[in-house]
């Protein structure tokens, strides 16, 4: 079995090698059970969350079945620990037999933001050169790097509730090659971009519609739970959104709120990453039009990266 540490999945997933394998594999399908959850005592009065999230296929490209395990300690801040601590185990379908262990918090940020990026090369205008990333976090960090692999980035902006934070990652970002500077008004700078790409954990709405210009691309990442929003509903009102997955208009507040209050409407939700994938589901329309991807994150990304680091290893 491959063991692949933080390093070497970093190498084994290059973004332009991961964002093509996701559209095949969202093309091709999988198999995705429901996720598992389970609270377990740490024995000093609080719980430690472990999330499992299985997929498997038996189609091309072999058959091959991946659980990746999270578990979060919220008590570990206390303890100068890491609060969430990711892995990924890849076996041979057929035979059990484990292949290849992973870093599970590196494949979940790279597949993050590559499916970020993805949804984009369908939804952002062709002609599409400034980024807006809010928020200053790992998967923000990975977001520009995956985005320049689908558009012609010629600005990259960075904002954060923390001005340091985003001036860090502006810095950052400029030593990789990217012209990145940090935003000191996020409404100024939400109005200038092009592409605006939340990576957050707000729980009240971050970017508001009435900041977004017509024609922009507005990607959604960090509102996992149904507590979460980092849009109001005038961001949704009037856009065509996309969704990574079905899961989302079960999970996530950015579309449970604006369904309830009728901002948003069924009809507007033009399709997945799979139906964009398998050509069943339209891109933009139109260089004028709205578009809204949001994302919550499925085991099928999870399992294409790791079948794309099995292949690296071979290499």
């Amino acid at each position: 079995m491959r063991h692949f540490d933080t390093a070497a999945t970093t190498r084994a997933l290059p973004f332009d090698r991961l964002i093509a394998a996701l559209r095949e594999r969202f093309a091709a399908g999988c198999v995705v059970p429901p996720r598992h959850v389970h609270e377990i005592a740490d024995g000093a009065g609080g719980t430690m969350t472990s999330l499992l999230m299985p997929a498997w296929t038996t189609g091309p490209g072999g058959a091959r079945y991946g659980v990746k395990i999270i578990n979060v300690a919220p008590a570990n801040r206390a303890r100068g620990l890491p609060g969430l601590h990711g892995t990924y185990l890849l076996h041979d379908a057929a035979t059990g037999v484990p292949l290849a262990l992973l870093d599970g918090d590196e494949l979940t940020a790279r597949r993050t933001a590559a499916a970020s990026a993805l949804a984009a090369s369908w939804l952002a205008r062709a002609d599409a050169g400034h980024l807006l990333v809010v928020g200053a976090g790992r998967v923000a960090a990975m977001l520009p790097l995956a985005y320049r692999e689908v558009r012609a980035l010629r600005r990259v902006a960075v904002w954060a509730r923390r001005a340091e934070a985003a001036q860090a990652l502006a810095a950052r970002l400029r030593a990789q090659g990217l012209p990145a500077e940090a935003a000191p008004d996020l409404a100024s700078a939400v109005a200038e971009a092009d592409i605006v790409s939340c990576a957050t954990l707000a729980t009240s709405p971050v970017v508001h519609g009435r900041w977004l210009r017509p024609g922009s691309h507005l990607d959604l990442i960090g509102g996992f739970t149904p507590q979460m929003r980092e849009a109001d509903d005038d961001a949704l009102r009037g856009a065509a959104v996309y969704v990574d997955t079905d899961e989302a208009l079960r999970k996530s507040g950015d579309l449970i709120d604006p369904l309830a209050s009728g901002a948003l409407r069924q009809e507007d939700i033009r399709g997945s990453l799979e139906a964009l994938a398998r050509g069943t589901a339209p891109g933009r329309l139109c260089d004028d039009e709205r578009t809204v991807f949001k994302s919550v994150g499925t085991a099928l990304e999870d399992l294409a990266a790791a079948m794309l680091a099995e292949q690296a290893g071979d290499a």
